[in-house]
């Protein structure tokens, strides 16, 4: 040491960086060291007359090969004491702190070690006042952590004896530095201040601090005790209640109730692996306190498993006769679908065993989609379930939440087939195609599993976690377009299209099925009331617009209220009457009680230059399309209004390019597309409207703006339209018909390569309309605008 002071010990000495260790001049510290260098650098001390060694802490512990800017510059001068090898290559050596160092440079040395060069750090001279404070801070340091020691049982106490012998203030703040669990960065900056006032502050306030952390542990520690001491009491009641029962012979209410749920699922007749995962949760929950938070979780998952329909079935009705006559009770139409559960019947009479289809009923709101699925559940015989999905984001309303959250529950599947109290319900997905999509995952991809009859008979709930068979199951989804349903699920199901209903379809309906449900709904007695087919028909005409019944039986309600108020109120005026009143509602009677009409018929396709009758398709229904195009003073820019979508206005834009390039067979000036800007929109502007088959109306707008010829009347038209004028095939073919006939259309052009869709429209209403294929505009435009000799002309040229 005296040295060092001299200056007659070399300033260069071996170095080593240490991951984790803070060493204090006039301390002890055992060290590990396990990096080639750092054993070298021991071996490079240990060998040397004084046994000198430089430590310093390294700023990233994670650093393997630290480099000069990687270790604090402060360090330590330390002597070791003793070193000992270890079988594994590292090397444990004892150092004691001799003085502060600060590092000047550093650098690996062929010798296979780190070598620094450094000054000894001396404290900070002190005035007089400044040694009085202190000694002030020394004293203040020493009853601050005899009071540690005192609290902290994991310093042994001969510490303190140790500690009150020394007299020096720094020789203090590095011995008890030492024993403090603070930071890492915390012991460096004690090691590095050079002033001991501020070595002694800072001193202080980390005794103070570690003080109050053993305050809060030791008030922890005594409440995880009384915790403990509270449930091992309990525990000690409860064996000896169990043992004295025992003996007794008695069993209590929860040895009854786990008696009782081992019996329920015996009689459930689960699969083995099912009932083998029951049992075992039974044995858990006896082992558990009757009342504790997780026998209730145990005791619902149970209640749960044993409450499922595993082996019950309900016995079909196949008679295919009676399934038919039951199918047309209900409903009025709907070949399709009554064919197709009659097909499902057939099959099931011969071989027994199929697996459930998965059927899809696509079509507008009202049209019955629902209501006939209770009648094939009706006709076949089965229990009925349904679950609505409009709006569900979620995965987990599928497939269940696992048991791990509070509160979980099994998904609308099972917890559907615990309501239908069998295993082979007929089980309604209502409005599949308004299932949504978010964080939480996407409820139609866990839907293929359900909906996959290869798949469904090992289908696994998260709740339940085991596997139910629900191959049984006669899945029934109702979408009102298929557009919104993802293609993998759309792909797993039979879709069956629904149409609108037409005007006669309406009245029957209506005639058989809708008037008879409301007078017995409302309590109206045997033909109390009365409607006549005029009154029904003004009903559909003028105060419903719809493709199904739904809003036809709203105003069908509404009348026999009003009826039966009135026949009320005279019953309770002339009550010596005993006459029974009877009322027919007749077509006069209709604007009596529902007021004035609510729709009326528009003139379609009024006898003026520019506007053309098209037809639409929408999820409600066929539509006729009213398109008007106009032309004013210009540049010849085209201007689309009406919320037209992307494929309509390219289709716009495809008709007036075709119009334009048969300016010459229309006998007009081209320059009139330069000189005049053109204006086409389509009524009912807050409407969204898409699609390419209103093309053949847009040309004929077009067509007859620029001619200045009218548009004939009682004329529709659909198909899409290419640039040559070809006209191309287009969907929805039967809806868009009933809608002209609905309209009062008398003659509708359609594409040549829709005639095969001519089946499925009505025999009434090919006889009213007059259906005309086409394959070019050059049929449709001679016709409607009466351009016969210029274009019959120019086609002949053509030729």
């Amino acid at each position: 040491m005296n040295q060092i002071e001299n200056g007659t010990t070399s300033n260069k000495l071996p170095f080593i960086p240490l991951r984790d260790t803070v060493v204090f001049p006039s301390s002890i510290a055992p060290l590990n060291l396990g990096r080639d260098f750092s054993i070298r650098a021991a071996e490079v001390a240990v060998s040397s007359q004084d046994k000198f060694v430089i430590v310093s802490c390294q700023k990233k512990p994670t650093s393997e090969r630290p480099q000069f800017e990687d270790v604090y510059s402060i360090g330590t001068l330390t002597k070791v004491l003793k070193s000992l090898p270890t079988p594994d290559g590292s090397m444990k050596i004892l150092v004691e702190g001799i003085q502060r160092v600060k590092i000047l440079s550093y650098k690996y040395i062929a010798l296979g070690y780190i070598e620094v060069e450094y000054e000894i750090l001396k404290d900070k001279e002190l005035t007089e006042q400044e040694n009085l404070e202190v000694e002030a801070l020394f004293r203040e340091a020493k009853e601050e952590f005899e009071e540690y020691i005192k609290s902290n049982r994991k310093l042994p106490p001969e510490l303190l004896l140790s500690v009150k012998s020394i007299s020096e203030p720094a020789k203090f703040v590095d011995t008890v530095a030492t024993y403090l669990n603070i930071k890492l960065q915390d012991k460096q900056q004690l090691l590095e201040l050079t002033d001991l006032r501020h070595r002694l502050e800072n001193l202080i306030k980390h005794i103070i601090a570690e003080k109050e952390i053993l305050k809060i542990e030791e008030r922890l520690h005594e409440r995880v005790k009384q915790q403990i001491e509270k449930a091992q009491k309990e525990y000690y009641l409860t064996e000896q209640m169990k043992a004295i029962q025992k003996e007794l012979r008695q069993k209590d209410d929860f040895a009854k109730e786990i008696e009782e749920l081992r019996e329920k699922i015996k009689q459930a007749k689960m699969p083995k692996e099912v009932e083998e995962t029951a049992l075992k949760e039974l044995s858990r929950l006896e082992k558990m306190m009757p009342y504790s938070p997780e026998a209730t979780v145990v005791r619902t998952y149970l209640d749960w498993l044993i409450s499922l329909p595993w082996s019950v079935k309900t016995k079909d009705v196949i008679d295919i006769h009676k399934a038919k006559q039951t199918l047309d009770e209900d409903h009025h139409g709907l070949e399709k679908v009554k064919e197709r559960v009659l097909e499902y019947l057939s099959v099931l009479k011969r071989v027994k065993k199929i697996k459930g289809p998965i059927l899809c009923f696509v079509g507008p709101p009202g049209v019955g989609k629902t209501s006939i699925a209770k009648s094939i559940a009706r006709a076949l015989g089965r229990n009925f379930v349904s679950v609505s999905l409009g709006g569900v984001r979620d995965e987990a309303e599928i497939r269940g939440h696992r048991r791990t959250y509070i509160g979980s529950l099994p998904g609308r599947i099972i917890q559907s087939m615990r309501k239908a109290k069998s295993k082979n319900p007929v089980f309604l997905l209502d409005e599949i195609d308004k299932i949504g999509i978010d964080w939480r995952g996407d409820p139609s991809a866990a839907l293929l599993e359900v909906l996959d009859p290869e798949q469904n008979y090992r289908f696994v709930d998260h709740y339940l976690d085991v596997e139910f068979d629900l191959s049984d199951v006669m899945f029934i989804c109702t979408a009102n377009t298929t557009y919104t349903i993802s293609p993998t699920l759309l792909d797993r199901l039979e879709v069956i299209h629904f149409s609108g209903y037409t005007w006669e379809e309406k009245l029957q309906i209506a005639k058989k099925y809708l008037v008879p449900k409301e007078l017995k709904n409302h309590g109206a007695k045997d033909n109390e009331i009365k409607f006549t087919d005029e009154a029904i028909k003004e009903i559909i005409d003028k105060y419903t617009r719809e493709a199904g019944v739904r809003n036809l039986q709203r105003e069908i309600a509404n009348i026999v209220r009003k009826v039966l108020k009135e026949i009320t109120l005279s019953e309770e005026q002339g009550k010596s009457s005993k006459r029974s009143i009877s009322i027919t509602i007749d077509k006069e009677d209709v604007h009596k009680y529902l007021g004035p009409a609510k729709f009326i018929k528009d003139v379609i396709s009024p006898n003026n230059v520019g506007v053309a009758t098209g037809l639409a398709w929408t999820e409600y229904g066929g539509e006729t399309l009213m398109i008007e195009a106009t032309m004013y003073k210009g540049t010849g820019k085209l201007l689309l209004t009406g919320k037209l979508g992307e494929v309509m206005q390219e289709s716009a834009q495809a008709a007036m390019s075709y119009v334009r390039s048969i300016a010459d067979e229309l006998k007009i000036n081209s320059d009139i597309f330069k000189k005049y800007d053109f204006h086409i929109h389509i009524p009912e502007g807050a409407i969204p409207k898409d699609g390419p088959s209103a093309g053949t109306a847009i040309t004929t707008a077009i067509a007859s703006v620029v001619t200045g010829r009218k548009v004939k009347p009682g004329v529709a038209m659909t198909g899409e339209i290419t640039l040559q004028g070809r006209v191309l095939p287009i969907g929805g073919l039967k809806e868009k018909l009933i809608a002209a006939y609905r309209e009062g259309i008398k003659i509708v052009y359609y594409p040549h390569a829709n005639q095969k869709d001519l089946d499925e429209v009505p025999q009434y209403v090919k006889e009213k309309i007059k259906l005309i294929p086409v394959k070019h505009m050059d049929e449709i435009l001679p016709a409607v605008l009466d351009l016969n000799e210029s274009l019959k002309k120019s086609k002949e040229k053509k030729k």
